[in-house]
């Protein structure tokens, strides 16, 4: 313990940049759309809370496979539809798209709407297909 004082007192530059870089980081993910979870989490939410899953995927992506009763929203569109949503405000949205790297915006959107419980599946539908569950396939 006195050697981390001794070094916080000997460098607060570099304890100070490191502070600073946590908080940057909380920050960044705090302004994100909801936390990410994985597909494990999802079937729990699904399973246990109605979970609705959002596919923000394109249409020819989505077809190739997606979760059960997942609902079909390109990523492109969701700002004009998100109204489509508002019946299920009372439960939580799964957003799953590709990678991982639309989901993020798609929360905030949603969060700015009004949705309270967004959650990102962490890595997209590859996740899910890696996890070996179940895809359908239109």
């Amino acid at each position: 313990m006195e050697q981390i004082i001794e070094f916080i007192g000997n460098h607060p530059l570099l304890v100070g940049s490191l502070v600073a870089l946590v908080c940057a980081l909380l920050f960044s993910e705090m302004r994100k759309g909801g936390h990410s979870v994985g597909s494990q989490e999802v079937t729990q939410l699904i399973n246990q809370q109605g979970a609705v899953v959002l596919d923000v995927r394109e249409k020819a992506d989505f077809s190739k496979g997606h979760i059960v009763d997942a609902v079909s929203m390109p990523y492109s569109k969701v700002a004009e539809r998100v109204g489509e949503l508002n019946k299920h405000k009372d439960k939580p949205i799964v957003i799953v798209d590709a990678m991982g790297q639309h989901s993020g915006t798609v929360g905030k959107q949603l969060k700015d709407a009004g949705f309270e419980q967004v959650v990102r599946l962490k890595g997209g539908i590859g996740t899910w297909t890696a996890d070996s569950l179940p895809l359908v396939k239109k």
